[in-house]
């Protein structure tokens, strides 16, 4: 009885994500379902998460320029946030599909998904390039 009282305390709050997931992200790497690794060592683009009040909000593709400059598209993927037998659930629609991710993991630094395919993604926080003369 107390070993599951332990394991139990010991999972981790999906609400405590939530606070993380804003923000500008680069893939770092990727795991397929069959094993498969890859990383990524350069991005052309990162992905931009903005969430409201009311857990809504969306995601979109930016192509960093210098000095805080993006440039992209008008296109987003709305997004939906629902925390569901503990654990956190992203739900996007588009025109074109709909699906479901599931944030395994949050912080300040790293963002970890998984997608119905079991494939898991790592994400972490982008770092604008600045270049300045002084």
């Amino acid at each position: 009885m107390v070993c599951a009282f332990f394991l139990l305390s010991c999972s981790p709050n999906p609400e405590t994500y939530l606070e993380h997931l804003q923000g500008y992200w680069e893939i770092k790497e990727a795991t397929l379902a069959n094993g498969t690794k890859k990383q990524y060592k350069f991005n052309e683009t990162i992905d931009y998460i903005k969430i409201n009040d009311s857990l809504k909000g969306f995601r979109k593709k930016l192509k960093p320029g210098i000095n805080d400059t993006y440039f992209t598209s008008d296109n987003a993927e709305t997004l939906v946030i629902k925390i569901e037998n503990d654990s956190l659930n992203i739900y996007y629609n588009t025109p074109y599909a709909n699906w479901k991710e599931t944030v395994l993991e949050a912080s300040q630094e790293q963002l970890k998904i998984s997608n119905a395919s079991q494939d898991v993604y790592i994400y972490k926080r982008y770092t604008p390039i600045n270049l300045s003369v002084d």
